[in-house]
């Protein structure tokens, strides 16, 4: 999973330099290709590195079917979201439908926040992704063992670190780097695919296992096949986030449905072939085993799945690139929208400190990174966590909350929708509501989430609240109104 900040710094600049007559247009440089481009390149992201190793260990063979399930829930939601974007073409994403559907400050401040969280969570996850792909790259290529997990963890305290240096110094991304980021992305997980249909052509390959469920965890066929949708779904999120670009889209209403659909599709089409080639390569035992690798299971299948071909020794070092590029984008937003909070004094002014001569908010960098940091010693406190999976699932349970409220939101909004107004794309009946339910069902216990992950994301919205909370406070007491929390993407 991506989460795009270009926007959020765009409009930054955009809102420097407005005037008392309104702000600056965005300018429109996304067509269909270069929008579909954005979309695959969003979606594709750090997900299927960091669970497909977590869902073959629960439900094997069938770790595609939990992909496919995933998909149709995501696609459910995009229309939701479709039928938003194409009434509110604005870049402002959950918090816009959220305040427009209810008008209560403080909820469409909860979703905002959700969103900040989830960017935070997600990036640690991809942190420690990467950490065990440089690894099992410096392992595959003999340049040294694989180190214990305290070493891990320290890489990827150390690649945060990193990320704030960067994203204080100001990071400019433009769509052609995504454009290449995305090439990158599509690479790595073709390397995978071509080494699982190259084990079937040789005649090597477990083709008969794609079709057989085994109960690692003795939980019955629905009860597993719905946790590994729960967890799938971290590697379908990041449409969303193309939202977010509505400004900078020609003629948005027309071509944003087909594109956002088509990437999606794209996204499922890559992920279930790399579960096949996964469920190929590896016997049923390393099926099972594959659990406890992580973030560097499609690693493991590359090496096991060429073993006279050199490819496995270049495979971790592009998903490292791949990774990285999500984590960065994850805390650019995640700053950007703290910042942009603070700014309208919905969150502590002094969050919204931006550095001189960069020009960078130097203290939602550093408040975002601190979270990053604490969830990333926190996860790995327990030696017998599952690092990966537990970060990736607050994040996916996040989201799956803000998905539900921007499902619900766009039932209300229709009722309140304009008859006068062209509609460009509308939901089909009563799809909303029904991907409302699944979001939800998504996001409860009876999934087998894990109990930290609930307190993850407990955690991070309680600071959330008590931030709100002390901030309204001063608000009261100086007699300063907070701004529309839709602003902080704005």
């Amino acid at each position: 999973m991506s989460t795009s900040a270009e926007h959020v710094s765009n409009a930054s600049t955009a809102g420097d330099a407005a005037t008392a007559g309104g702000e600056p247009e965005l300018k429109r440089v996304l067509g269909p290709k270069l929008l579909l481009l954005f979309i695959v390149g969003d979606i594709l992201g750090a997900g299927v590195y960091a669970v497909t190793g977590t869902m073959a260990g629960t439900v094997g063979g069938l770790v595609w079917l939990p992909f496919l399930l995933a998909f149709i829930v995501a696609t459910l939601t995009a229309f939701s979201y479709l039928e938003l974007v194409t009434q509110y073409p604005q870049a402002a994403g959950a918090a816009l439908y959220t305040h427009k559907a209810f008008g209560i400050h403080f909820v469409t401040f909860l979703v905002a926040f959700a969103v900040v969280c989830s960017g935070i969570t997600s990036a640690s996850t991809s942190a420690n992704v990467l950490a065990q792909n440089f690894f099992g790259g410096l392992e595959v290529n003999g340049w040294m063992g694989m180190p214990g997990q305290g070493v891990i963890t320290a890489v990827a305290l150390g690649f945060m670190l990193l990320l704030a240096v960067i994203n204080l110094r100001g990071v400019g991304e433009s769509v052609k780097f995504n454009v290449v980021l995305t090439l990158v992305e599509m690479t790595a997980l073709c390397i995978v695919i071509g080494v699982g249909f190259l084990a079937m052509a040789q005649g090597t390959g477990n083709v008969g296992e794609i079709f057989v469920f085994t109960d690692y965890q003795d939980k019955g066929m629905f009860l597993a096949v719905t946790a590994a949708t729960s967890i799938a779904f971290f590697a379908m999120v990041g449409f969303e986030d193309s939202v977010n670009m509505v400004e900078e889209v020609q003629n948005p209403e027309r071509i944003f449905p087909r594109t956002m659909l088509t990437g999606l599709g794209i996204a499922v089409i890559l992920y279930m072939l790399v579960a096949v080639s996964v469920v190929t390569v590896l016997s049923p035992t390393e099926l099972e085993g594959i659990r406890e690798a992580e973030g560097a299971a499609l690693l493991e299948v590359v090496h096991k799945g060429s073993p006279d071909f050199p490819i496995d020794r270049i495979f971790p070092f592009l998903a490292v690139f791949a990774v990285a590029n999500t984590a960065l984008i994850n805390m650019l937003m995640a700053s950007r929208l703290i910042y942009g909070m603070a700014r309208q004094d919905v969150l502590p002014r002094p969050l919204a400190k931006v550095l001189p001569g960069r020009r960078t908010p130097w203290a939602g960098i550093a408040f975002s990174t601190i979270l990053a940091l604490g969830l990333i010693l926190y996860v790995t406190s327990d030696p017998e966590s599952n690092i990966v999976a537990n970060l990736s699932g607050t994040t996916a349970f996040l989201l799956l909350c803000v998905f539900t409220v921007v499902n619900v939101a766009c039932m209300v909004l229709r009722r309140k929708r304009d008859v006068n107004r062209k509609v460009f794309f509308t939901s089909p009946g009563p799809l909303p509501l029904v991907a409302a339910l699944l979001c939800a069902f998504l996001a409860g216990p009876w999934v087998g989430r894990d109990v930290v992950q609930y307190q993850i994301a407990g955690s991070l919205m309680a600071i959330g609240v008590v931030l709100w909370l002390i901030t309204w406070l001063i608000n009261r007491r100086t007699n300063t109104s907070a701004g529309d929390p839709t602003a902080v993407e704005s």
